[in-house]
């Protein structure tokens, strides 16, 4: 009886060993989703100089022409309004890199900065204690082949569609996954096509350099971790009512549920035109909603897009000074 219970005893305390590693991978899979709320959006690109949201027959470099990069001010007015993290725009559907790409000549360094402007953002990042998250467009119109025209087509958006190139976008994923120090998530862009790589290997291709890493896609595709919400709201993980307009996908696996909004208002992503100056949303609904990301969990994040001068706007500023004071004299979740 005695050989019997320390048979069993035995086998208990073997199979405990064995699924050791499975229960602590289960329990760091928990612990590896990074406790962030409230993050700066930047979306700062040719757009900036266009005055439009989409950027289209542009081939000249030059076109890209800030008088400066102040990334430094990007995260200390970020860290001022009780902001956690950065999500920056790597690349629109224009294709244009805003980091030194090895991939193309279609890049910041090739402009009149002829500066890093990710690789100056990291440094800042880590200057004010803030995570970095990536925002990147699947879809590269670069890629569009030189002898099809809009007008070769029926409808004219399939043109557009046609930017893919799988090895491209492998490749540009590589670069912001093993040259840039960790990324928070990748808020991946569909609006213009999968890029030639459809979503579960794009996920996976983004572990295999950075695991840790949430993947999320804004049209809902469940083989990321988090339920990007474009023009969206706070809301549960388990309900689609803060998804915004473009996904109402729910979906089991899903880790977190993240909403985005600009702060000129509307979908004006990008900052386009002096004449916007005075455009603003205001202290009160920004304040509300990142209450709401804490109550739900959610990552916010507010697209705050720098002018022409590498600089935030003075009613930005402004406006989330007095976001960061609501938020300290609630003394809610402040960054550490």
């Amino acid at each position: 009886m005695r050989s019997i219970l320390k048979n069993k005893l035995l086998i208990t305390f073997l199979l405990l060993i064995c699924f050791q590693p499975l229960i602590l991978s289960a329990q760091s899979k928990t612990s590896k989703v990074p406790d962030l709320h409230f993050g700066m959006f930047i979306c700062w690109s040719l757009s900036t100089f266009s005055d439009k949201e989409w950027t289209r027959g542009i081939d000249n470099v030059s076109f890209f022409n800030p008088s400066g990069a102040d990334t430094d001010q990007w995260c200390r007015v970020a860290k001022d309004a009780g902001m956690d993290y950065i999500l920056f725009l790597t690349k629109h559907h224009d294709g244009f890199c805003l980091w030194d790409t090895k991939t193309t000549s279609w890049k910041v360094t090739n402009s009149p900065l002829q500066k890093d402007v990710l690789r100056a953002l990291k440094k800042s990042c880590l200057k004010y204690g803030l995570k970095l998250a990536l925002y990147f467009s699947e879809a590269d119109w670069t890629c569009i082949p030189k002898d099809l025209k809009p007008e070769d087509f029926v409808n004219p958006e399939t043109y557009w569609h046609m930017g893919k190139n799988s090895e491209l976008k492998k490749a540009q994923l590589k670069e912001l996954c093993t040259q840039y120090g960790p990324i928070a998530y990748f808020w991946m862009d569909h609006a213009q096509s999968d890029g030639g790589l459809d979503h579960a290997a794009t996920t996976a291709w983004v572990k295999q350099f950075q695991p840790d890493c949430l993947v999320g896609f804004n049209n809902g595709e469940t083989a990321g971790d988090i339920r990007l919400g474009e023009l969206g709201k706070p809301g549960p993980l388990d309900s689609s009512e803060g998804g915004g307009p473009y996904n109402k996908i729910t979906h089991k696996e899903f880790k977190k549920a993240e909403f985005t909004y600009p702060i000129f208002g509307k979908e004006r992503w990008f900052y386009t035109n002096p004449e916007n100056d005075t455009i603003c949303i205001t202290a009160e609904k920004i304040y509300a909603d990142y209450q709401g990301a804490i109550q739900y969990g959610n990552f916010f994040a507010l697209d705050v897009g720098p002018a022409r001068d590498g600089k935030l706007r003075k009613i930005d500023i402004e406006t989330l000074q007095k976001v960061g004071v609501m938020i300290r004299e609630a003394k809610m979740h402040v960054p550490k």
